[in-house]
């Protein structure tokens, strides 16, 4: 019986991993990095916050750019989508900030006592709107440079704000969210540019290809159609953002984040109450 009982122990044991908490090693991983690197976001000072959501918009912008281009060559959504994608791989290797991104990192820091949830507050609502300012600068720039493509836009833009119903509108929200988190989620698993790459361009075709609704990328796309003439007002727009974006966050935070969260909280927790440190953390995963 005691044989079984160490047989059971030390099978368990291989199952977990080689660190003394009890749980495998790449959720302890998982913990570590994103309390670590949340907690870096949640800490930046004013300026490198600024400046890092407004490249956002811009890499974003790069992006739509690409869309705009590919989608008037071959009027087709799924090969524009893919190269929207270059936008999410400029995001990635330039290390700037887009709403809905990282929803996960400064969650994870938060609960476990790395950080505060008016830090966290922060950081989502200057993202947003650095966000946009970036992206309505590239939109401008778009608009300028593109006059032959005007109609590609504008007709991209009508498409995201007339919705058949709101639980369409929604359920495409919520897919946003959802696939932008997880991508950068996805993203941060791998180290091979390769793999990034594709994660990126798969991402573009779900979230541009298949129409879904983002509140910061289709408001760059908006911004220039309004720029560029479209019969778009300022509250038409408005009312289809106040709807956008907190479905967007729900998508992120409810059906990507918090299972997450759940899979690892008692080291969150454990963080929080001082039953071990980070430093504990990083010696249990080397």
């Amino acid at each position: 019986m005691d044989q079984s009982a160490q047989l059971d122990q030390g099978e368990q044991r291989q199952r977990l991993g080689t660190n003394d908490l009890d749980i495998e090693d790449e959720l302890l991983d998982e913990a570590l990095d994103t309390v670590s690197e949340g907690a870096e976001r949640l800490n930046r000072k004013w300026p490198e916050l600024i400046i890092t959501g407004m490249f956002g918009g811009i890499d974003v912008g790069l992006g739509i750019l690409a869309m705009v281009l590919v989608k008037q060559a071959t009027g087709s959504d799924v090969l524009a989508g893919m190269a929207f994608g270059v936008g999410l791989l400029a995001l990635k290797l330039a290390h700037s900030e887009l709403f809905t991104e990282e929803f996960l990192l400064p969650l994870n820091a938060v609960i476990a006592g790395q950080g505060t949830w008016v830090q966290m507050a922060r950081l989502w609502a200057v993202t947003l709107v650095t966000d946009l300012g970036g992206g309505l600068a590239f939109a401008g720039l778009i608009v300028l440079s593109l006059p032959g493509h005007h109609g590609t836009i504008i007709d991209t833009a009508q498409k995201y704000l007339d919705q058949d119903s709101l639980p369409t509108m929604i359920g495409l929200s919520l897919l946003a969210g959802a696939t932008i988190t997880l991508s950068t989620r996805m993203q941060q698993g791998t180290s091979n540019d390769v793999v990034t790459a594709i994660v990126c361009l798969v991402s573009g075709l779900l979230v541009i290809g298949l129409g879904m609704l983002h509140g910061a990328l289709n408001a760059i796309v908006i911004f220039a159609a309004m720029l560029a003439g479209a019969d778009i007002s300022i509250g038409q727009f408005l009312t289809w953002f106040a709807i956008v974006i907190p479905v967007n966050m729900l998508g992120g935070l409810l059906v990507i984040s918090l299972p997450r969260v759940i899979r690892t909280w008692r080291v969150l927790s454990g963080l929080r109450r001082g039953e071990f440190t980070l430093e504990d953390l990083e010696e249990q995963a080397s």
